[in-house]
């Protein structure tokens, strides 16, 4: 009997080699794959007859086999299975490559259902080349019906999962329905055994339609339920009330080499009015890249440890968190501060000459001789104990989990030290109200005086000789320039594949004569830092990365960045990747490849040639996702959601409605124990990545 911890292993047609593919995908039980949501559909439930195919179109037919045989093809080395095909209207030929096994299980005289794209091998002669195919029964999974589209990994086909899930797709009635029945009947929600059965085969589009928005809210609802509780708790703690230094901060500001914008004028003065509250600051700092939200939170942590109070600043990367050491190093360079640098392979002040041991720092920091840390995750192993932490402040705060940064927090369970997350990604307010409904929010506008708009163009196919012969002309002067690239597929979740393409083809091909280097996640820490430090100190002309390396690298002689199947990212992302160049008073330029023809890529990239103003970027990107439909491996700067979109803005608004209602009027769910119970389990899940 299959039940929902029954191992993957030990279903009907799966192997260890089988297993090994489907645990790449994070399946290794029934309900991992009772819970693999399909990404899409493909309406395959219109039989045509064999008169009515016309070439380019997916198709789905009904016929019987009149003849099938299987040749080994000496030219191309490999076996060619042909068959005709006949329904009542006509004839088709078929054919599959290198799947000679097809003779033992298809007959002539067999009853098939195919599906597939219909090619013209001549004018008089259309055919069928490797379709799915699918004997002729009454409960058809492959073909004749709506069929589930799953992500994959290498080795593992649609037909392998599809016939997997169909196995256990009986433990959908054994799932406990945990929303409460006046939200399914308010907003009109189907039961969730009903949703799990019909978002793998519905028997119509509206079925799977129902089902999707079921599973969308769901997860909205438990995600926004954490926010929710996180506030109320927030409310009732204690902080430590932080005076604002006027006359440090007044003369600090006008020494400064460079006047602060407006924007991050108010910003600063936001925050510094928080840390005078005994209520614990939450707050969001938002602004593009190269904004100046640095100085912004530098002016915290100075009015925080004037005071004797210490303060830390935790990047998600240890190139981050040494690029900030040096930022504050100069920046705080008149005002005598210890500054302590501690990660994983680096633990140092910059007022020691020599390198400090790791229980030489513990031991400084608890005493509370050290008053501004900045770190990465090592920051929260137990061992780290801070005196007076009343400043917490977290660059790209979306890349630390709900329960990394309460960790945190707990190493001052007196009083609870403010918190100041920053992040880049510009999000439209109607969503951040919805998404950040625990955080006040601060925005910095306006980019530094004397930074010149990034000129970006889009450059199609026959433009890019003359694109790379810009690419040439710039680095000619001196500048220096960055290739991102994306992914290839599913499998290649680091980008790796297509950055050592680019970056084969760039040193070979077009740029033979230029200092070229590589960096992606599967080099050793030491090789990519000295990558990145080679770029930094311009011994590399160009750079070729993955889109999921940090290169938040300060870089200011880069003047170029070029980005690799653009259509692939999102607009916020893209605008991102912009960010990099344009850092100094040179003028600065992002372009745009594309190898997409499609009227609906090239308006939606065009938007990003027209505009800066990272706000209307992140709307129009909203405007232009469809459900399910996602540019790139992930959204930064949003929570990682599975099933949901962020493009879902008025689902999650319902969500958070149902969510607060709940909490205020049964918060310990003594109506509701089936949820309660669903919840203790979906927050210790819950990651923002």
């Amino acid at each position: 009997m299959v039940t929902f911890d029954t191992k993957v292993e030990n279903l009907t047609s799966v192997g260890k080699t089988t297993g090994g593919r489907l645990k790449k995908i994070n399946i290794t039980t029934a309900a991992d794959l009772l819970w693999n949501i399909p990404r899409t559909h493909e309406d395959l439930s219109e039989v045509m007859a064999i008169k009515d195919i016309k070439p380019g179109y997916k198709i789905c037919l009904q016929g019987k086999i009149e003849m099938i045989e299987t040749k080994r093809s000496p030219r191309r080395r490999m076996y060619i299975t042909e068959a005709w095909v006949a329904d009542s209207t006509g004839q088709l030929k078929v054919i599959w490559f290198n799947q000679p096994y097809l003779t033992k299980t298809l007959q002539t005289g067999d009853a098939i259902f195919l599906a597939g794209e219909i090619q013209e091998k001549n004018l008089f002669e259309p055919q069928l080349t490797n379709p799915t195919w699918e004997k002729i029964t009454t409960d058809t999974i492959h073909t004749a019906r709506i069929v589930p589209l799953y992500h994959l990994t290498a080795g593992l086909t649609q037909k392998q999962l599809r016939f997997l899930i169909k196995q256990v797709l009986p433990l959908a009635d054994r799932v406990a329905d945990y929303l409460p029945a006046w939200i399914k009947t308010a907003e009109k929600l189907p039961d969730l055994s009903w949703a799990l059965r019909n978002i793998h085969f519905p028997d119509k589009i509206g079925d799977f339609q129902q089902s999707l928005r079921r599973l969308k809210f769901d997860e909205l609802f438990f995600l926004l339920w954490r926010v929710i509780v996180g506030k109320n708790k927030l409310a009732q703690a204690q902080a430590p009330a932080i005076k604002f230094q006027e006359e440090l901060i007044k003369r600090f500001v006008s020494e400064l080499p460079f006047q602060l914008t407006n924007s991050q004028r108010q910003a600063a003065w936001e925050i510094l009015q928080d840390l005078q509250n005994s209520r614990p600051m939450n707050r969001l700092l938002e602004g593009d890249v190269g904004s100046g939200k640095t100085v912004v939170a530098g002016l915290a942590i100075l009015n925080t440890i004037s005071q004797g109070r210490q303060a830390v600043l935790l990047a998600p990367t240890e190139i981050l968190a040494r690029q900030h050491f040096a930022t504050f190093v100069d920046l705080f360079a008149r005002e005598k501060i210890p500054i302590t640098l501690f990660t994983r392979t680096d633990k140092k002040t910059n007022l020691d000459k020599e390198k400090k041991t790791k229980a030489e720092l513990l031991a400084a920091i608890v005493n509370n001789e050290l008053p501004f840390i900045i770190g990465t995750h090592a920051l929260l192993q137990e061992a780290v104990e801070f005196s007076d932490l009343a400043l917490i402040v977290i660059d790209e705060q979306h890349r630390f989990g709900v329960a990394q940064r309460q960790q945190l927090k707990d190493k001052t369970p007196d009083l609870l030290p403010h918190f100041l997350s920053m992040t880049a990604t510009p999000i439209p307010r109607s969503l951040a109200l919805t998404l950040y409904g625990d955080l006040d929010i601060s925005l910095i506008k306006e980019k530094p005086q004397n930074r010149k708009p990034v000129i970006t163009k889009l450059i199609t196919q026959p433009e890019r000789p003359a694109a790379y012969d810009f690419v040439q002309e710039e680095i000619k002067q001196g500048h220096q320039a960055f290739v991102i690239c994306p992914l290839i597929d599913e499998s290649d979740k680091l980008g790796v594949k297509s950055a050592e393409r680019e970056y084969k083809n760039l040193s070979e091909k077009i740029f033979p004569n230029l200092k070229i280097g590589l960096v992606h996640g599967k080099l050793k820490k030491s090789a990519k830092e000295q990558v990145m430090a080679d770029f930094r100190n311009n011994k590399l002309d160009l750079l070729v990365a993955t889109a999921v390396v940090e290169v938040g690298v300060d870089i200011p002689n880069a003047t170029i960045m070029l980005i690799e199947g653009a259509e692939r990212f999102g607009l916020a992302q893209l605008h991102q990747f912009r960010g990099r160049v344009g850092r100094s008073d040179q003028q600065s330029y992002c372009l745009l490849f594309t190898e997409n023809t499609s009227p609906k890529t090239k308006e939606r990239l065009q938007i990003l040639t027209s505009t800066d103003n990272g706000f209307e970027l992140a709307e129009a990107d909203l405007a232009f996702r469809g459900p399910g439909e996602i540019y790139g491996y992930k959204q930064s700067g949003l929570p990682e959601l599975s099933i949901a979109s962020w493009a879902d803005t008025e689902l999650a608004k319902k969500a958070k409605y149902y969510a607060e209602k709940i909490v205020a009027t049964d918060p310990n769910l003594k109506s509701a124990p089936e949820l309660k119970n669903k919840l203790n389990q979906t927050l210790s899940q819950i990651h923002w990545e």
